[in-house]
């Protein structure tokens, strides 16, 4: 296939800084009696996330409080479609490009439900195109960054010489219900944060960054139920189960085959979805990577997803994307070829491969 360059993601953080200390104190003032509350707990800080975005603070009733799922969805798809805003509009602006000079829009979001979507709300927020071509996807969850870079690099392969805008923002935040008493939703109390991300995909360089040489989707089979979504009259809530947590070593087989079809036996870099400790250490397992005993995660060649994971949390679709952006600015070796992936519900892979080129064209 043609190669495909990614602009270095632009990120849009809300304001509300929320400590792991503060929701688990939370926790416990609307769960004290729970009779598995100290186990609870521990488990929230096992996610290893320190710090995370929220929208809203977390006393807000659409977070903490009883707001119910009306109410709830309004508040997550005004703060992401406002995230989301602000992360295109920055996008734009690094790579020197006009909202007219876009011939595709691309966008994922899945914490609330709204006709017409985020894709017709950024053609009028920015000023794109009336006539742009349009892909809205909206029940990806965490593979969505992933999953949309790679429909935006098979439409730059499609139509040379166009630009495509992907947009990825979730209010995960709108997840954290105080109805659910589930050892999972106290994991997604503490695991989730808030955010939006955009990058632009072309067929020539618009600066230093990843040139694509293939992409990947796959969905493990008879998974369905591994991630998943539930609706009801309190809100969103996302479910799991005990197999979910070998979803990616049970993946490892066939993204290896896809590895070994593009030439690579071990990646020179790695920027894996940080979805929980468990999901990147599974990953380095899983690669054959960072398996050194007493290796720091500041060291690793995952360390950006860690570092993901620590300061933001689990963004959902956008946290690869805030992987990328850390690998930009912390970028391999020039030639250096290496793997993005990220999954979610389904349970669904997306994957590239890519090499890293330290020269391109910067915006004048």
């Amino acid at each position: 296939m043609p190669p495909a360059y990614i602009s270095r993601p632009s990120l849009a953080h809300p304001q509300h800084e929320i400590t792991t200390d503060e929701i688990c104190a939370d926790i416990a003032r609307a769960h004290h009696d729970h009779p598995r509350l100290a186990a609870l707990l521990r488990i929230a800080r096992a996610t290893k996330v320190a710090t995370r975005r929220f929208t809203r603070p977390l006393g807000d009733r659409t977070i903490s409080g009883d707001a119910p799922i009306t109410e709830r969805n309004a508040a997550a798809y005004h703060d992401a479609a406002r995230l989301a805003a602000t992360a295109a509009a920055r996008a734009l602006a690094q790579t020197g490009l006009e909202p007219t000079d876009i011939d595709c829009v691309i966008t994922s979001h899945t914490t609330s439900w709204t006709v017409p979507g985020l894709d017709v709300h950024l053609l009028d927020e920015l000023g794109i195109r009336r006539d742009v071509r349009r892909v809205p996807m909206s029940t990806l969850g965490c593979v969505g960054g992933a999953q949309a870079l790679v429909k935006a690099v098979d439409h730059v392969a499609a139509y040379p010489g166009s630009r495509v805008l992907v947009v990825v923002a979730e209010a995960l935040s709108s997840v954290y219900n105080h109805a659910d008493t589930t050892t999972e939703s106290m994991i997604y109390k503490a695991l989730f944060g808030d955010s939006a991300g955009a990058f632009v995909v072309t067929d020539t360089p618009l600066g230093p960054g990843l040139e694509v040489d293939s992409v990947w989707e796959y969905v493990l089979p008879v998974s369905r139920d591994r991630y998943r979504g539930r609706l009801d009259a309190t809100g969103l809530h996302f479910l799991s189960t005990k197999a979910a947590t070998e979803s990616t070593t049970d993946v490892m087989p066939a993204l290896h085959e896809f590895l070994d079809r593009a030439g690579i036996d071990t990646p020179e870099f790695v920027a894996v979805h940080p979805g929980g400790p468990r999901i990147i250490a599974d990953a380095e397992r899983g690669l054959g990577i960072d398996q050194e005993p007493g290796v720091d995660d500041e060291a690793k060649m995952t360390r950006h997803s860690w570092a993901s994971l620590r300061q933001r949390g689990n963004l959902g679709g956008v946290a690869i994307l805030d992987v990328l952006a850390r690998t930009y600015d912390d970028p391999p070796a020039e030639g250096a070829r290496g793997v993005l992936f990220a999954f979610g519900p389904g349970f669904a892979t997306a994957a590239c491969t890519a090499t890293w080129r330290d020269q391109g064209r910067l915006p004048a």
